[in-house]
């Protein structure tokens, strides 16, 4: 049942297009920041079961020749992130919703920034380094569409692409490094790669590098800073 706090906000972003236009934006984005608030909600009722085992692991076949799973591992970290994602995100589909008032494209922003959010979701709640890292892409994919929102600007479109290359090519390295990873260990469930002897690999270090390569370049930091300013011609509340 725990996957469903993934996929109630993709399939909120599927909805929107279609309802979003009987609504006005002012009641539309009090209806999604309510959603999120649920999401926070349920979430914290993990905490108990989180506090006494160490996590809520949910397993679901997928793939099964290749021991690939849909799978979710909420830790004490993945839950405080998984809160942050949604509590921080109900405050800013309040502040969008009067941000883009009157404006016909509101709906569009909103699913978007919805799938922005399963996405993000997703990589935090993982349980499988296959899933974390569609997960992860997705995210790269929805801000290169939030980056560019307004296809009209040059700045919009220069911006939007450069974000998408740079995540992007971090991303091919982080494939590569999850990969090393999963075989190293095992396993691509997330549960047993944490508990496999990683560091007496020898490709621990191939492995930490090109996971960091991906890190960097998603979170902009040097040298692979230089998108983020580009980035901010996406509208304020997905900036």
């Amino acid at each position: 049942m725990e996957f469903a706090l993934i996929l109630i906000p993709f399939a909120l972003a599927a909805a929107l297009p279609i309802i979003g236009g009987r609504m006005h934006a002012t009641r539309l984005n009090w209806l999604l920041a309510a959603v999120l608030l649920a999401l926070f909600g349920w979430l914290l009722t993990l905490f108990p079961t989180i506090a006494t085992q160490g996590a809520v692991i949910v397993e679901q076949a997928w793939v099964a020749s290749f021991g690939l799973t849909f799978a979710l591992y909420i830790d004490g970290l993945a839950l405080l992130f998984a809160l942050l994602i949604t509590g921080i995100g109900a405050a800013i589909f309040l502040y969008a919703g009067y941000y883009l008032d009157d404006d016909p494209r509101a709906p569009r922003f909103f699913a978007l920034l919805m799938a922005f959010a399963g996405s993000m979701l997703g990589v935090v709640l993982s349980g499988n380094l296959i899933l974390l890292f569609v997960c992860w892409e997705l995210t790269s994919l929805f801000s290169f569409l939030l980056i560019g929102f307004d296809g009209t600007k040059p700045e919009a479109r220069s911006g939007a692409a450069q974000a998408l290359v740079i995540t992007g090519g971090g991303g091919l390295a982080l494939f590569v490094g999850l990969i090393l990873m999963g075989t190293a260990s095992g396993s691509f469930d997330l549960a047993q790669v944490l508990n496999a002897p990683l560091r007496d690999h020898p490709h621990y270090a191939a492995i930490t590098l090109l996971v960091l390569a991906g890190c960097f370049t998603k979170s902009a930091q040097v040298p692979f800073h230089f998108w983020l300013p580009g980035g901010m011609t996406a509208p304020t509340p997905a900036s």
